[in-house]
């Protein structure tokens, strides 16, 4: 009897974990790639520093993920098949020494992300994994109990048949890595739903006064408490050419994508209540905007901020200051674009999966990684997703009747 033959079409981090978990379990496995080369976009994103996962109680961690119709019970299984404490097991097990940093944030000793490629492609190599770069999918189709699927490469359109195929094909974010999700077009042409991908972790555009933001480009806003709609952030943020970039915004991202207007509100002094800054303003009766700014000690770019607000405006009082400094409202126009962002939210409905990360109307066929409809917040999050899916599917697709 013939092994079962799994092809895994991306060689990410939700791909390459795919492919570990199927070749363990016994099976033949090809791996394809559109690129020269495995793990791009990871490459890209440990440059700095590869923040692997994050080591905080698993409780708080399943809560930092959302997606349209997230179906919460199934994605917290999956990720406590493959948790934080897996993750770097594995790596300790490919010889990669791991440390937490005061943030919670865990990373690779060594830092970057190429030592661990190098290792972890070398370990799927002597597993006689087999690697196919260079192959871009144009089409699939089941076929009986196999799958079809055709490639465009550098030797001309291939048509190759597998026993199951596991797409990870990624999102729609540094689009020069490989990740340019242009598969929607072709799983929608096969009437596989999916929402459209958008921006994750990401600044928002924000029409700003000329005069404005030549004074205050590049300045930070510090110790800071942001809203969107229910949803409240503590951090810092920056101002930019374009609007606004840092923590806080990138985390509020969902809550800003549901609202009618995207907006924040802004409270400048968290540590004080509307009163106790109305009290420090007490003895003061005119120049109301410069005594706020030595009252309240505030940086240049909340000043600014707040002369901003007020530059059109006559008759206002300290208590409107104070107001306005605890709550400043900033209309937001739009995410920035996808290819220049962290990551995309949006993917395959959840709807079109079952347990297994299986396409329900195309058997044999699984979706893992930022193909499936979630977002997390960077700190370690985001690779968590995409290795707990990876293995996930790899276990399924490999699995003695499935």
């Amino acid at each position: 009897m013939s092994k079962r033959h799994i092809a895994i079409i991306g060689a990410g981090p939700a791909g390459l974990k795919a492919a570990e978990v199927a070749v363990g379990n016994g099976c033949t496995v090809s791996l394809f790639d559109a690129m020269p080369s495995s793990g791009r976009k990871f490459l890209v994103a440990g440059k700095s520093g590869l923040n692997i996962t994050h080591d905080e109680p698993w409780e708080h961690f399943l809560t930092k993920y959302s997606g349209h119709e997230l179906p919460t019970n199934q994605w917290n299984e999956i990720l406590n098949q493959f948790d934080n404490t897996a993750l770097c097991k594995w790596a300790a097990e490919l010889g990669i020494e791991t440390f937490t940093a005061s943030s919670g944030k865990v990373f690779p000793k060594e830092m970057k992300a190429a030592p661990l490629l190098r290792r972890w492609i070398e370990k799927m190599r002597r597993l006689d994994v087999q690697f196919f770069y260079r192959h871009q999918v144009i089409d699939f189709r089941a076929n009986g109990n196999t799958v079809e699927v055709t490639f465009s490469s550098p030797a001309g359109d291939d048509v190759k048949s597998f026993d199951k195929v596991i797409f990870a094909l990624g999102g729609g974010s540094w689009r020069k890595t490989g990740s340019t999700g242009e598969w929607v077009a072709l799983f929608e042409k096969l009437d596989i739903a999916v929402n459209p991908l958008t921006s994750a972790n990401c600044g928002w555009e924000v029409d700003w006064d000329d005069t404005f933001i030549k004074e205050t480009e590049g300045k930070p806003l510090k110790n800071l408490i942001v809203r969107a709609g229910a949803q409240s952030r503590i951090g810092e943020l920056v101002i930019t050419r374009y609007g606004l970039e840092g923590g806080p915004i990138y985390r509020l991202g969902p809550a800003i994508r549901s609202l009618t207007s995207p907006k924040v509100s802004i409270d400048f002094k968290p540590s004080h209540s509307e009163e106790q800054l109305i009290a420090k303003m007490e003895s003061a009766k005119r120049n109301l905007l410069h005594e706020a700014k030595l009252r309240w000690k505030l940086n240049p770019a909340t000043y600014a901020l707040l002369q901003m607000h007020y530059k059109e405006q006559e008759g206002y009082s300290v208590k409107d200051l104070a107001r306005t400094i605890k709550s400043y409202s900033i209309d937001l126009k739009k995410p920035r674009p996808i290819d220049e962002v962290i990551s995309s939210a949006g993917g395959v409905k959840w709807s079109e999966l079952d347990e297994n990360l299986m396409v329900k109307n195309f058997p044999n066929i699984y979706c893992v990684g930022e193909m499936l409809d979630w977002e997390a917040p960077t700190g370690g999050y985001l690779l968590q997703a995409c290795f707990a899916t990876g293995s996930h599917a790899g276990k399924a697709a490999s699995s003695i009747g499935n």
